[in-house]
Order: structure tokens, then C-alpha cells, then sequence
């Protein structure tokens, strides 16, 4: 057939656009942030996969084998694709953007003002990608970012920046790289497991069929040093409008789910083509007692500690926290609180004393067992640390004054009083607050000291109490920014210095001192301030001393990972007893096991049985 000068011309130039078109794969790039970014592109060819209520998803027709670069990309458009049907062959002029809502995002690479779409075919198969069976067998098990120094809570935080340093993926070492070079795609996770809990979008973290590391018992993942788990991928909202469920719970069994891998507010997720759905969950269905009870004498005193939320006279789970200290704890002799804000809760009006709501637990315990308890505590300054504005959160004992004592011959701390360390050694004051004055406690709780004694008076023993500062300001740990900021952490270095410090002056008088140091950390055991303070105070880890395994140490769940915020801290004198029935501690999973519904704090209690005999 021949055609005139002028047909033949268009022709050409049409065949010339067609055959230069950039694949999907190749405006996607192998980076992090698209070569083409800000340009148009034209004559892009593509299977439609999947659609959203804001745009769809197509995946080349020309697959590119590399494994850094994904053949899919999203086209952002509330109208393109309205007569458009999955199994669609299309092509279609775009403008390549980088997109995301926040500077602490990754960005995700799309097409925006879609325009030419023209229809090639209908009805063509669209087969998933099965996570764990295709090129890249599984994601990767320990490491995130090759910005992260390979410690993703290593020092300084933000050092550098995913967008501003674009390196080229390697999806087989680095869980960004894998999850990134899987943007757009249409995928399938085989028998998927909860690892978390659903937020409150239900958007739950999953694990699929692949390999993983930090598993604990529970069926979750468990944070330990330089592995926090970038094999877990979060599930987000059904791409067809239906919820998913929010009694999901940690270990929970799913079925098979299918959706796009994309990038939105702050991490990877894969937007299911419809609603997750429980197939099984663990056994027990509750987390069990713990196996300790108190011998009532020095030998096997029980010592607990937990966080029990801006618990107030008027919570409604007050009496619930009062039955995980009867029926989960088996009334321990020592309770370390933390969390306990004071008599009319958030109402900022100046009050400051928590004597009625302390006095309002012990009733609560003792009308549920029989046990009656006693407090001590020290109030705060109005506002001056921290938590909900009004609630004045501190740190208080209760404790079992027909086996303990306070040790006399001195008075109780006020608010600004900085405890001393006396020959003896004893504490000035009994209790105590350690330096409140210092700056690494603006805004945050400050450590309760105080010396306790056996009724007899011959055995003598010290604790910490300790709620330091929090995590707020961190970024996602699948942002921008690496190592992500982990907020807070100079203030509770800091904190962590002026608490170890106090403790070894304990200890530098009578190395045998038996010290107890417990609370809510906020941090990990392998992070730096933690870290700290075991290398200044010479405390050891009970976790370790009673031989958790690291995977069963969690008390807290946070993205997709099982993580221990709360720790007990013991001397080498306590320590010392290990494998003579002197050191036994339990994390009781109360909380983390719970659905939602179902959690009373968002942390978990722990117990120990201790020999404090002299």
C-alpha cells in the first residue's frame, strides 16, 4: 500500500513516538526518585491492574526483568479512570510527579494529568505477583536503608535523607529497597499473620509465606539490636470501600490477601483489593498468669511494675488495672507505678495530689482479694511534667506494710528537693526525687529513690522508680529521613546519666547494696540511652540476668514491631543469685495479647521474685 508524502510522514513520526515510549519500568528508574520526574511522557503502555477511588494502576506490557525496578506505576486521576475496566490494555500521555503529603515521607513515583487514554483491549488476565515466589524470594529481614549506617536507631538521627540522596535499590539487603522496587505492583501475600494490632483505620502490619527474624511465640516480631523487622508490610484501606476488621490481635492468622504495593503517610502498605479477614487466632486466648507468688519473707519478695495510663479516680478501667494487679500479678509485696495522674485527672485547676487516686486502686485491689496496700509518692510542680496537660503524671510505690517498711530517719521529699546519698549508705529523703531541678527532666518525670526494709529491719534494699521522657517527634521508621529520628532521645540520655549517676553513688559505698531499678524506660535496651545507663550504674538487665530469651522480651507494640519500652534493673548483688531460685522475672502479656477493645494499658505489666536476704 502506498501512501502520500504527508500520510507517510504522520505515519512515521507516529511509529517513531510509539517505538522511543518509555517502558514503566524505565520511568520508574532503579532509584528511589524517577529520572523523568516533572517531565511528560507519552504513548505509555500498560495493563490495568487495579482501581482506587482517586486513580488505578498499570503494569507494563514490556516487562523489565531487573529487580531494582517496578513494572507498575499509579495514575493519579479521579476521572481517567471511569470507563477503564481491569484487563484493560491502555495507553495514555502523563506528567511524571514524585509525590507525598509530608517532608518526613518517602516519595512515591506516579502519573498525574493523564491524557490520550486510549483503550488497545479488554478482558486480558491480570496475575499477581506472589510475595516470596517471584525474582526477589522474600523481603529482607534486618536492615532498612543503606543510609542507616546499618543501625536503624544508631546516631545522629537524620544524618542524611532518602530524597536528597536517591541511592540505587538493592531490594535483596535493604527492606526499603524491596518494598520500593515493588511500588505499583498488584500483589499476593500467602498465609499472612498479624503482627500487630489493627490501628484505629484498621490498617493492620502483616508478615506473609516468606522468611522472617524476631519471632516470638506469640506469632508476632520482635524488635532486637540492629533488627526491626522491614519484612513486615502494613495492609491499608480496601481498595473496594469495605473496613477491615479492628478485633484483629497479635498472632492472628488471615486469609490470603491481594492488593497494590504503594507509599502513604510515612510507609509502605498494600492497599487490599478487599477486606482482611480472621481465619484463626493463637491459644490461649488471654495471656497467662504469672507463675510467681510472693514466699513473704526476704527470700521471695515479688516486686511488679507497671504502666497503667493516666489512670485517674474516675477511670473506668481503674478497676481493671486493679484486677491485672490481683489475678495477672498475684498482688506482688512492691508495685513500681508509673502513669498515675493526680485527683481530678486532666482538669488543670493546681491540684496536684494523686491521694485519692492511689487510695482508689488500693480499695479496688483490696475489695477484688483481700490484699491491702499502702503508697508513697512525691507530687510534681503544676505542669512541670509532662503528659496530658493537667493530669500531672508521677511515678508511685504501693506496697505491703505487713512485710515492708519505708526505712526510718528520714523525712519525705517535696516537689524541688534533690535526694542525697548519705553514708550508710541511706537517702536523705525517703522517698526522694533525683535532681528535679536539672534540665534533663523539663517537662518529664522525674525518678522517685527510696530505701526500703523488711519489718524486722535486718534486710534493706533501694529502688528507682522511672517514667523518662517520651518518643514524641520520631519520624516513621520508613521515612525520609535516616536513621529516623528517634524523638526525645538527647533528653533521655541525659536523664539516663543523671539516674545511673545517682545509683553509683549508692553503689560506691557498699558495692553489695541490693538496688532495684524499674519502670518505663521509653527506650530500648540496645539503644543508646539505656546503654548509658547500664555502663554508668552497674545495674544488669533481669531480662538478661534471668535468661528471656531476646524475642520474649516486649511489653509495647509500636508499627510492626513487639518492643520492650519497660525494663527492671537489679545490682550485682541481686543479680549474683542467678540459678539459686533468686532471680525470676516475667513479662505478662495482658495488654499486647488483647484486641483493642480489649487493652486496659498500652503496656504490658512485669513481675519478678527476688532474693533481697542479707
Amino acid at each position: 500500500m502506498k501512501f502520500s508524502p504527508l500520510v507517510a510522514s504522520v505515519y512515521a513520526a507516529l511509529q517513531l513516538s510509539l517505538s522511543s515510549a518509555l517502558t514503566i519500568s524505565e520511568i520508574n528508574g532503579h532509584k528511589y526518585l524517577s529520572p523523568y520526574a516533572g517531565q511528560n511522557v507519552t504513548a505509555v503502555k500498560g495493563l490495568v491492574t487495579a482501581k482506587g477511588p482517586s486513580g488505578f494502576w498499570i503494569k507494563s506490557t514490556t516487562l523489565d526483568l531487573d529487580p531494582r525496578s517496578s513494572n507498575s506505576i499509579y495514575v493519579f486521576s479521579s476521572s481517567a479512570g471511569r470507563n477503564l475496566t481491569v484487563g484493560d490494555i491502555i495507553t495514555l500521555d502523563a506528567t511524571v510527579l514524585e509525590y507525598r503529603s509530608s517532608s518526613a515521607y518517602i516519595y512515591l513515583t506516579e502519573l498525574t494529568t493523564p491524557s490520550n487514554v486510549v483503550r488497545i483491549s479488554s478482558g486480558n488476565k491480570v496475575t499477581p505477583i506472589v510475595i516470596g515466589e517471584w525474582l526477589l524470594k522474600w523481603p529482607p529481614t534486618e536492615q532498612f536503608s543503606s543510609l542507616d549506617n546499618w543501625d536503624v536507631f544508631g546516631l545522629p538521627n537524620n544524618a542524611s535523607q532518602l530524597s536528597v540522596k536517591n541511592p540505587s535499590l538493592n531490594p535483596l539487603i535493604y527492606g526499603l529497597d524491596f518494598w520500593e522496587s515493588l511500588s505499583g505492583e498488584l500483589v499476593t501475600v500467602k498465609r499472612p499473620k498479624a503482627v500487630a494490632k489493627p490501628s484505629s483505620f484498621g490498617d493492620t502490619w502483616v508478615t506473609g509465606s516468606w522468611r522472617v527474624s524476631g519471632r516470638n511465640k506469640r506469632g508476632g516480631l520482635t524488635s532486637t539490636d540492629r533488627d526491626s523487622n522491614p519484612e513486615a508490610i502494613l495492609i491499608g484501606s480496601p481498595l473496594d470501600g469495605t473496613p477491615n476488621p479492628k478485633t484483629t490481635r497479635l498472632g492472628d492468622d488471615l486469609a490470603e490477601i491481594t492488593g497494590i504495593v504503594t507509599q502513604a503517610f510515612g510507609y509502605y502498605r498494600i492497599l487490599p483489593l478487599t477486606a482482611l479477614s480472621v481465619t484463626g487466632s493463637q491459644s490461649p486466648d488471654v495471656a497467662p498468669v504469672t507463675t510467681f507468688t510472693s514466699g513473704g519473707s526476704c527470700s521471695k519478695l515479688t516486686i511488679g511494675s507497671y504502666n497503667v495510663e493516666n489512670l485517674t479516680p474516675k477511670s473506668s478501667y481503674l478497676p481493671s488495672i486493679a484486677s491485672h494487679i490481683v489475678n495477672y500479678l498475684k498482688t506482688p509485696d512492691l508495685v513500681f507505678l508509673q502513669e498515675i495522674q493526680d485527683d481530678n485527672g486532666a482538669t488543670n485547676n493546681g491540684v496536684v495530689s494523686s491521694n485519692l487516686t492511689l487510695s482508689t486502686l488500693i480499695a479496688s485491689i483490696y475489695n477484688q482479694s483481700g490484699t491491702t496496700y499502702a503508697y508513697t509518692y512525691i507530687s510534681p510542680i503544676n505542669l512541670a511534667d509532662g503528659g496530658e496537660p493537667g493530669g500531672n503524671i508521677r511515678v508511685a510505690y504501693l506496697y505491703k506494710p505487713t512485710l515492708l517498711r519505708l526505712s526510718p530517719g528520714a523525712q519525705i521529699g517535696g516537689s524541688l528537693d534533690a535526694n542525697v546519698v548519705l553514708p550508710g549508705p541511706s537517702l536523705q529523703y525517703n522517698p526522694g526525687r533525683i535532681e528535679p531541678s536539672n534540665a534533663a527532666w523539663t517537662a518529664s518525670r522525674k525518678p522517685l529513690a527510696a530505701q526500703w526494709e523488711t519489718l524486722d529491719g535486718k534486710n534493706k534494699f533501694f529502688t528507682v522508680n522511672v517514667h523518662f521522657g517520651s518518643k514524641g517527634g520520631s519520624s516513621s521508621i520508613e521515612g525520609d529521613y535516616r536513621p529516623p529520628v528517634n524523638g526525645g532521645i538527647e533528653d533521655r540520655e541525659a536523664q539516663a546519666n543523671v539516674t545511673a549517676t545517682f545509683i553509683s553513688r549508692i553503689l560506691a559505698l557498699d558495692p553489695s547494696a541490693r538496688i532495684i531499678a524499674s519502670g518505663d524506660f521509653n527506650e530500648f535496651a540496645f539503644v543508646s540511652p539505656i546503654e548509658t545507663f547500664q555502663s554508668i550504674s552497674k545495674l544488669q538487665d533481669l531480662d538478661v540476668v534471668a535468661g528471656i530469651p531476646e524475642v520474649e522480651r516486649y511489653s509495647y507494640l509500636f508499627d510492626m514491631n513487639c518492643q520492650e519500652l519497660d525494663h527492671m534493673f537489679v545490682s550485682p548483688a541481686i543479680a549474683k543469685k542467678k540459678g539459686r531460685g533468686g532471680v525470676e522475672f516475667e513479662h505478662v502479656h495482658v495488654n499486647t495479647w488483647s484486641s483493642v477493645a480489649g487493652q486496659i494499658s498500652d503496656h504490658d505489666p512485669a513481675v519478678a521474685r527476688l532474693d533481697l536476704c542479707q
